[in-house]
């Protein structure tokens, strides 16, 4: 399951996460948003004890959206010990995300 990520809760979710973390950045309106959601809640699953899985709503959370210059959704970021150290836009492929999940550990 993947955590519901806000402005007030990403700093201890994220930031300060003692493993790895997918970040999903969505709206409701978008339509790639739709098709990458259900592969993000797949990896929650399966990654569950080793990575950090979160989704935000970037119109219901725009300050961190504009700290990390997300300008396009979907964007995935990949952080590790609280830094961004990979970034996906748009609606990709499990496999993908899956793979830079791997590189993480």
């Amino acid at each position: 399951m993947e955590l519901e990520l806000t402005d007030a809760n990403f700093e201890e979710h994220v930031v300060q996460a003692d493993k790895p973390v997918l970040v999903d950045f969505w709206a409701e309106w978008c339509g790639p948003c739709r098709m990458v959601g259900p592969i993000v809640s797949e990896l929650a699953v399966e990654y569950k004890d080793k990575v950090v899985v979160g989704k935000i709503d970037v119109d219901s959370n725009p300050e961190v959206a504009m700290k990390y210059g997300i300008r396009n959704i979907p964007t995935i970021l990949f952080f590790k010990n609280g830094e961004v150290v990979d970034k996906q836009v748009g609606a990709v492929p499990k496999s993908l995300l899956a793979g830079k999940i791997e590189g993480l550990l």
